[in-house]
């Protein structure tokens, strides 16, 4: 993991996979990171969606599905979550679900639509019962 220090870091550390500490910090205070509830984890999925289609220089397009069991899916036409091989050829995934994101460390950064500071993808993973993400890239797919 020591070349991992050496990746640029723009929205995640990479050297980290899961932060532990941080998933349980927004489970323990849902009052302060699930305000909003689940309309707000899902403009949090949105924005991020906008990001990574904003990085290849266009307006990104999203299908939001809600399902009869209460479930959402998104689908979007993004870049897929970066991935990276490390010196061992092991594939090694942006940590974006498990980690802060570090632009809005305490809630920095500008707002989503609904007026609550923008935290980023893990808290959608903390504060969903179920999370599943697939990602298609030319290098490979996962979920």
């Amino acid at each position: 993991m020591d070349e991992r220090r050496t990746w640029t870091v723009t929205t995640h550390d990479w050297t980290t996979e899961v932060d532990t500490e941080h998933l349980a910090e927004v489970r323990a205070h849902p009052e302060t990171f699930g305000e909003g509830g689940r309309r707000h984890l899902l403009l949090e999925v949105l924005a991020y969606a906008a990001d990574e289609a904003e990085a290849l220089g266009r307006i990104g397009r999203v299908v939001v599905t809600h399902h009869p069991d209460g479930s959402v899916t998104v689908a979007d036409d993004g870049r897929g979550t970066d991935t990276r091989r490390d010196a061992q050829g092991r594939v090694v995934r942006k940590p974006v679900m498990a980690t802060r994101d570090v632009r809005f460390v305490d809630g920095a950064g500008i707002p989503l639509p609904d007026g609550l500071p923008r935290r980023g993808m893990s808290l959608v993973a903390a504060l969903s019962e179920r999370l599943v993400h697939e990602n298609h890239r030319a290098e490979g797919s996962w979920s």
